[in-house]
C-alpha cells in the first residue's frame, strides 16, 4: 500500500529530525541514505531520550548532532519547538522512539511526521506494542503474515495515515528472533525511500 505517487522533484527540501531511543540501526539506516542523496534532504539532528543508546554513538560517527531530552522537556513546548526550529526542522522521523508525542507536536508537525511500525497496522499496534513484543504476540497468535507499517503520526498511538505497508510472509518455523530479523531487513530495504519519496504538506 502507498498512497502517494513516485516523486521526482521535491518543492520543499527534508530537512529531518530522527527520535529514537534505541540501538539506532534505521536512524543509521536514514542517515546514510539521505548523505548519498544531499538534494533530496539531510538528517540534521537526532533526538534521544535515553542516556547511553547505542543510537548515540551511530550519530557521532556518522558527524550528526544529538539533542538528549528529558519527559520535562517533551512536555515543555517552547523547549521542543525552541531546539526543532534551530535546526530548520520541517520533518520528524521516529525511528523507535518510545515516548508519545504530545498534542503540540503532532499538531506543528502535522503531516510531516513519520513513523514506522513492525506490524501491518490496525493489527498489532497501540499503547505498549513495540519491538519485539510485537513478533512475540504474531507468532503466538498463529498469524501466517505480517510486515511493516509506514504512516503519519497523530494523537492517537499508531493512528495516523497509514502511507505505505509491505507484507511478509511467516514461515512455519518462525521464531520472535527470526521473524524480527526478516522485519529488520524490511526496514532497511524500505523506510529511507519512503521518507525521502513522501511529499511535504
Amino acid at each position: 500500500m502507498q498512497v502517494f505517487d513516485n516523486y521526482s522533484n521535491f518543492a520543499t527540501m527534508k530537512r529531518i529530525a530522527i527520535f529514537a531511543s534505541g540501538s539506532g540501526s534505521n536512524a543509521e539506516n536514514i542517515i546514510r541514505h539521505f548523505a548519498s542523496r544531499p538534494q533530496s534532504g539531510s538528517v540534521e539532528v537526532i533526538v534521544c531520550n535515553r542516556p547511553g543508546a547505542a543510537v548515540i554513538d551511530r550519530a557521532s560517527r556518522l558527524n550528526v548532532p544529538v539533542e538528549m531530552i528529558t519527559a520535562d522537556d517533551m512536555n515543555t513546548p517552547r523547549r521542543m519547538i525552541e531546539m526543532l526550529d534551530r535546526y530548520g526542522i520541517n520533518m520528524i522521523v521516529l525511528a523507535g522512539f518510545l515516548m508519545m508525542i504530545p498534542p503540540y507536536l503532532t499538531k506543528k508537525y502535522e503531516g510531516r511526521m513519520l513513523n514506522i511500525h513492525p506490524s501491518l497496522l490496525p493489527a498489532y499496534g497501540g499503547k505498549g506494542m513495540y519491538g519485539r513484543r510485537i513478533h512475540e504476540a504474531v507468532i503466538a497468535a498463529g498469524e501466517t503474515r505480517s510486515g511493516i507499517t509506514i504512516h503519519t503520526v497523530s494523537e492517537i498511538c499508531d493512528g495516523g495515515e497509514i502511507i505505505f505497508q509491505a507484507p511478509l510472509d511467516i514461515a512455519p518455523n518462525d521464531t520472535p528472533s527470526t521473524l524480527e530479523a526478516r522485519i529488520h531487513d524490511l526496514e532497511r530495504l524500505h523506510f529511507p525511500r519512503i521518507i525521502e519519496q513522501y511529499p511535504l504538506p
